[in-house]
């Protein structure tokens, strides 16, 4: 039904114009008839008199007169975060990529403009958010997720038809933010050292990260009937307790082993019993390891002893790129080796084998290690001689 055509009641207060009409209105799902002022423009020379703001009255309930606006585009933001949003991303997200919009929400948008109306958000409310933000002291790789996630909001709202016309946060910009960390890799000459320090569990966990470039929560999901001493493959992935697939489909692959991973995995295993089949690395309840535990009590306060920072999982991910690159290997080898979703030469899942260029690439990392761990202990002996 065509709803009745309001011209809104004009007045002034505090030395602005505000115009009260009536909408239909959703709070916590009903929906109710009510009064609403809005301010519309300061009081001045040019909007002295009714008759000079009544247009900016009129172009501002246009699309409530046109019907261009549902009720459900009247409720808040926040409500609509909570009550569609959220769901939406912990369905079709997975729960670390959900945590991680949650955690934005709650920090940084919902205390911004939680209480606003949907309908109400403009491109220029997004432009002022932003920048509140950046004065914040946030890098611009957390502005750049902040905006993607608000500009998802908006997004959602359209394809339910609750919203009409264009996303309001699509041509808002970023501001320049912090510069971000610098990342960091750990070399080889740093891994090696770890391995001869660390006690067998944790110097196998290490190799494997630093050897095969996995991510922590594939690591944590790497089931022994997958690993055959040439290559592992990578089938499921654990974040806390949630056991999903790999990132991406072409993170099912098979990594290539080399012998000084191979040489540690079975050392291990035989540690640990010989099994055949599940997980490799099992904590004592038999849950997947808790790799973030087993850094703080076994590995930090070992490698920290000796000099060597503690700068994370991926630092050993980002180490084994930056050390094969360093030996010459093409870019496109290291990304089909970190299975990155760029990666040029297409792979099927993690049935097909791994491409000659990638076992050529980690038998230049084996021998490499090879050399630095006789070098090591060449200069050991010699100090002991001296």
């Amino acid at each position: 039904m065509q709803p009745r055509h309001q011209k809104g009641y004009l007045f002034k207060s505090s030395g602005w114009w505000f115009v009260r009409y009536c909408d239909t209105a959703v709070t916590n799902g009903e929906a109710k008839r009510v009064l609403i002022a809005k301010k519309l423009v300061p009081i001045s020379s040019e909007h002295r008199t009714k008759r000079s703001v009544q247009p900016i009255a009129e172009e501002f309930l246009r699309p409530i007169n046109e019907g261009l606006v549902t009720p459900q585009s009247s409720m808040s933001i926040g409500e609509f975060v909570r009550t569609e949003y959220l769901p939406f991303v912990e369905r079709e997200k997975r729960p670390s990529t959900a945590k991680g919009y949650r955690d934005i929400w709650k920090n940084h948008l919902n205390p911004r403009c939680g209480s606003r109306q949907l309908r109400d958000f403009r491109t220029v409310d997004g432009e002022r958010l932003m920048r509140s933000l950046a004065n914040g002291k946030l890098s611009r790789t957390s502005l750049y997720h902040i905006k993607a996630l608000l500009s998802g909001v908006f997004k959602h709202a359209l394809r339910l038809g609750i919203l009409t016309g264009s996303n309001p946060v699509r041509d808002v910009s970023i501001p320049a933010g912090l510069e971000g960390r610098e990342t960091q890799a750990y070399s080889l000459e740093q891994v090696l050292m770890m391995l001869s320090l660390l006690p067998e569990r944790a110097a196998t966990v290490t190799a494997v990260a630093a050897f095969s470039g996995l991510r922590k929560g594939e690591i944590r999901g790497l089931l022994w009937e997958h690993y055959d001493r040439s290559e592992i493959r990578v089938t499921q992935s654990v974040w806390n307790s949630h056991v999903t697939q790999p990132k991406t489909r072409k993170s099912k692959a098979a990594v290539p082993v080399v012998p000084i991973l191979s040489e540690r995995l079975d050392r291990f295993r035989a540690s640990v019993g010989n099994p055949q089949s599940g997980l490799i690395f099992v904590a004592g309840n038999g849950s997947p390891l808790n790799l973030d535990n087993l850094a703080r009590r076994e590995i930090k306060p070992v490698i920290e002893g000796v000099g060597i920072p503690w700068l994370g999982w991926h630092a050993f991910r980002r180490g084994l790129a930056t050390n094969l690159y360093s030996l010459g290997v093409s870019d496109k080898v290291i990304q089909g080796i970190l299975r990155h979703a760029q990666v040029s030469t297409t792979m099927n899942l993690y049935v097909k084998g791994v491409p000659k260029e990638a076992v050529a690439a980690m038998d230049l990392l084996q021998r490499t290690c090879s050399n630095l761990a006789v070098n090591q202990l060449s200069g050991e002996t010699s100090k002991l001689v001296n």
